[in-house]
C-alpha cells in the first residue's frame, strides 16, 4: 500500500512539474501583431486606435487573468484527487481494522460462553462434593454420637 500512495505522490509531482503558468497557451490561432497594427492604423484614426489597442490590452489581461485561474483549478483538481486517493486507502485499512475487531468480538463471545457451561459445571460438580462430605460427615458422627448418647444413658 506504501508503494501505491508513493506512486500516485511521483504522478503528483510528474503532473505539478508538466503545468506552468508561463507554458499554457491560451488560444490556438496565433496572430502577427505588427501586420495587426499596421492594418488597423491604414484603417483607422490614430485616437480609435489607441481605444482599441487598449481594450484588446484589457481583454488580453482578463484572459491571462483566466487562464491562471484555470490553472490553479488545475492544480486544485490534481491535489484533490491525491487526497481522495490516500483517503481511499486509509478507508481501506479501517475497513480491514473494523474486520478484525468484528472477528475478536466474535471469539470473545465464543469464550464468554464456553466460560459460562464451566462455571456451571464447576457449581455442579461443587454441589455434589458438598453433598458427598455432609453425606461422609453423617455417616462418621452418627456411629460416634450414638456410642457417646448410649454411654450416658
Amino acid at each position: 500500500m506504501n508503494d501505491l500512495s508513493s506512486s500516485s505522490f511521483k504522478k503528483y509531482l510528474d503532473l505539478k512539474q508538466q503545468v506552468h503558468l508561463d507554458d499554457v497557451e491560451v488560444g490556438e490561432e496565433t496572430v502577427n501583431l505588427d501586420n495587426f497594427f499596421e492594418d488597423a492604423i491604414q484603417e483607422q484614426g490614430r485616437g480609435q486606435i489607441m481605444d482599441t489597442m487598449s481594450d484588446i490590452q484589457e481583454r488580453h489581461d482578463v484572459i491571462q487573468e483566466i487562464d491562471k485561474g484555470m490553472v490553479e483549478l488545475h492544480q486544485l483538481f490534481i491535489d484533490l484527487t491525491v487526497l481522495m486517493e490516500a483517503q481511499g486507502y486509509q478507508l481501506i485499512d479501517i475497513e480491514s481494522h473494523v474486520a478484525h475487531a468484528s472477528s475478536f468480538v466474535m471469539r470473545g463471545a465464543d469464550q464468554l460462553e464456553l466460560a459460562k457451561e464451566y462455571q456451571k459445571s464447576s457449581k455442579k460438580w461443587g454441589c455434589i462434593a458438598f453433598a458427598i462430605a455432609v453425606f461422609l460427615l453423617v455417616i462418621i458422627l452418627f456411629p460416634v454420637l450414638s456410642s457417646i448418647l448410649i454411654k450416658n444413658a
